[in-house]
């Protein structure tokens, strides 16, 4: 593939400046001019067209990402996963319906990343629950079975969560060692009664995570929203002097919150998901 096709990869914290500025180089479309090539993807196929809807939109998915920097994952892949999330909505974006590529990609963007979230949360309840270290063979087959996932992503996880994960590879991860973006643009669509059942699904886990504050108190939530989802966070300074703590206190207070929230945001999955078992 040429090299004016490649897209930028967010490569760890170091690179996120870099990232960043590098994905302002993409013009922003008109609409109109996104209109004829959301019509020439969808009716020819055509893979530069939707190349330039893609990069077109990275800073949007940067944007929602920064929202997400409080949850305790790295930012880079939060938006690696949100990119994967605009592809998704690039693939099934219908221009004839009349509204623009950006109102109808944030809702897959933002579902994309929050079951980033929600998958990272789980495995590490998961691998915490076990010896520190490498996980043996035959606990990474368990979380893997339990989670629904492969076992090469509970491997990737539980790097990830240990702080050593590499960010080089394109876009995420997989057990083929990872996909350039048009791999993600094969037109696979499914049938009506397949993508109700997964926006269902996505929408479940979506209030799982926008609910899981309310089972902080008020000062817990408070401290929470400020220091870990505020678009610049308040110090812990200016947090102990307004609850009259000490910093230490308002540090453990967060930590306590954030932990609390992700048992929530757990749990309310895992109720969603389970069936429910009849009683004889």
């Amino acid at each position: 593939m040429a090299r004016s096709n490649q897209m930028p990869i967010p490569s760890g914290e170091g690179g996120l400046s870099r990232y960043l500025e590098e994905i302002r180089r993409f013009p922003m479309l008109e609409p109109q001019e996104e209109y004829m090539l959301a019509k020439s993807w969808r009716e020819h196929g055509d893979r530069d067209a939707a190349h330039r809807l893609v990069t077109s939109h990275l800073r949007l998915v940067a944007k929602i990402a920064m929202g997400y920097r409080g949850y305790g994952l790295p930012i880079s892949e939060v938006i690696s996963e949100g990119n994967v999330g605009l592809m998704q909505a690039v693939k099934r974006f219908e221009p004839e319906k009349g509204f623009r590529l950006a109102t109808y990609a944030m809702w897959w963007i933002r579902a994309s990343i929050q079951e980033y979230i929600l998958r990272s949360w789980s495995a590490k309840s998961q691998i915490s629950a076990l010896e520190d270290g490498d996980l043996r063979p035959d606990q990474v087959k368990q979380i893997a079975t339990k989670l629904g996932v492969t076992e090469q992503e509970v491997v990737d996880m539980n790097r990830r969560l240990s702080g050593d994960a590499s960010l080089n590879a394109p876009l995420r991860e997989d057990a083929d060692g990872g996909g350039e973006w048009q791999d993600w643009l094969v037109d696979d669509q499914d049938d009506q009664e397949s993508t109700l059942a997964e926006h269902e699904e996505l929408e479940n886990r979506r209030s799982a995570l926008a609910g899981a504050l309310t089972v902080l108190n008020e000062r817990e939530r408070r401290i929470f929203e400020a220091r870990r989802l505020a678009e610049d966070p308040v110090t812990l300074e200016e947090l102990a002097a307004e609850f009259g703590v000490s910093r230490e206190r308002v540090r453990q207070i967060e930590v306590r919150a954030f932990e609390k929230v992700q048992k929530a945001v757990v749990d309310r999955v895992r109720a969603l998901e389970e069936p429910e078992v009849e009683t004889v």
